[in-house]
């Protein structure tokens, strides 16, 4: 059974922070808000922690797993970040958008396309989020706490007819998972908008939230 922690959405409290990290530098699996989804994540260094994310997930080896950041200044730690690329992510984070960038040696081989060497980097725009990564002082991963059959892919929640509120959510989790951060917000099903910076050229591959926005520097 997981831990619960309520936490403030707009002024978490330090300590609670503190305890959920502590719990994350520990290797805890948790469920989390987001300004997008609620999503399943640890630290990214916790290699046993990451792994228990891709078997919750039913993830395949090869599927690259996105993580956040807390700035773009952090982002270029684990990313190659091109000029342009530069210039659009200023304009765009933090916000709802996933980052397709080559990774640097920092990142573990399990959150990257093994193929390609590339991983999925966001900059949130959510302060419980932002906390927990300040405090961490690591990238924390970030994939869907929607579970197969239910997701077409990731970030990518279930049909409207079978959406679960947050205490379904919250039960179907609980036993997968070591710590549930409550901030009272109910899940929505808005995905991020995913642009492919890794080539000479730009692309939106996925529209989510604010894709306008991101088009127009696209």
């Amino acid at each position: 059974m997981a831990k619960i922690f309520t936490v403030h959405p707009d002024n978490p409290q330090i300590r609670r922070i503190e305890e959920i990290k502590s719990a994350l530098s520990s290797g805890a699996v948790m469920l989390y808000p987001t300004d997008t989804v609620y999503a399943i994540g640890c630290d990214l260094n916790a290699k046993s922690a990451v792994e228990r994310v891709r078997q919750i997930k039913q993830l395949a080896n090869d599927k690259p797993l996105t993580f956040l950041c807390p700035s773009l200044s952090n982002v270029a730690t684990y990313a190659f970040v091109s000029d342009t690329a530069y210039r659009i992510m200023k304009r765009l984070i933090p916000g709802p958008y996933t980052f397709l960038l080559p990774a640097t040696k920092l990142v573990p081989r399990l959150a990257q396309n093994p193929k390609r060497k590339t991983t999925g980097i966001r900059v949130p725009n959510h302060t419980v989020c932002l906390a927990l990564l300040t405090a961490l002082g690591n990238p924390i991963i970030s994939t869907s706490a929607h579970l197969p059959p239910d997701e077409v892919d990731d970030e990518i929640g279930a049909n409207p007819e079978s959406s679960l509120s947050q205490v379904e959510l919250f039960d179907r989790l609980d036993n997968l998972v070591d710590v549930i951060v409550d901030t009272g917000e109910e899940p929505t099903y808005d995905v991020s908008t995913i642009l492919d910076l890794t080539g000479d050229r730009p692309m939106i591959t996925r529209r989510g939230l604010g894709w306008e926005a991101a088009a127009a520097w696209v």
